[in-house]
């Protein structure tokens, strides 16, 4: 049923996209994750064609920091503090809402030549800044990309999206074990990441 964090990390180096579950006790939710530096107009109508949820760019405080990307609000109160800053777009989008801008948008927040004015506030993209010590200090799919990326030798930038269901509700677990199976992607949960990073840490 799970694949290995080996393995999934292979996919997401070929430009795969990988189904990450975190853990039942917390939002026991799927998401679409991939590198953006892999990122397509076509990987992002996948997401939002098969996922349905709400395409999101998770990146580094420093990342952030270089780019001046406010947080969202002063005062967080969404239950698990998930970090969002303003939305964006890139300068040179259309309307910034197709695949095609926003995955121009992710590219720019790669792109080491990226200036802050390029970016437009607010707009249709949403960078997710990760806790400094990923997933061991924060089991949550922000942190989830940020570690997958870096343990893939890859900018730290990530594009995640949930899953929902054609009914409208949260996909869960039996749900997203079939969903993997009709795409081929690769599932993983985040506790098996924090395993197999305590592991590497170890070495």
């Amino acid at each position: 049923m799970f694949s290995g964090i080996s393995d999934a990390i292979e996919d997401l180096k070929s430009g795969k996209v990988i189904i990450v579950v975190d853990d039942e006790n917390r939002e026991n939710e799927g998401d679409m994750l991939a590198l953006a530096d892999k990122v397509s107009e076509e990987m992002i109508n996948f997401m939002i064609t098969h996922g349905k949820g709400l395409v999101c760019a998770p990146i580094t405080k420093e990342r952030a920091e270089d780019l001046e990307l406010p947080y969202m609000v002063r005062n967080n109160t969404e239950k698990y503090k998930t970090a969002f800053t303003v939305s964006i777009d890139h300068v040179s989008n259309s309307t910034g809402i197709s695949a095609l801008d926003r995955a121009n948008t992710i590219k720019a927040l790669v792109s080491k030549d990226t200036k802050a004015s390029e970016l437009i506030m607010p707009g249709h993209m949403f960078p997710l800044i990760a806790a400094d010590g990923g997933v061991l200090e924060r089991p949550g799919h922000t942190e989830a990309a940020i570690d997958l990326a870096k343990l893939g030798d890859a900018t730290p930038v990530g594009v995640i999206c949930e899953v929902i269901k054609e009914n409208g509700k949260m996909a869960r677990l039996p749900d997203l074990v079939t969903f993997a199976q009709e795409y081929d992607l690769k599932l993983i949960t985040i506790k098996d990441l924090v395993n197999y990073l305590q592991e590497e840490h170890q070495k």
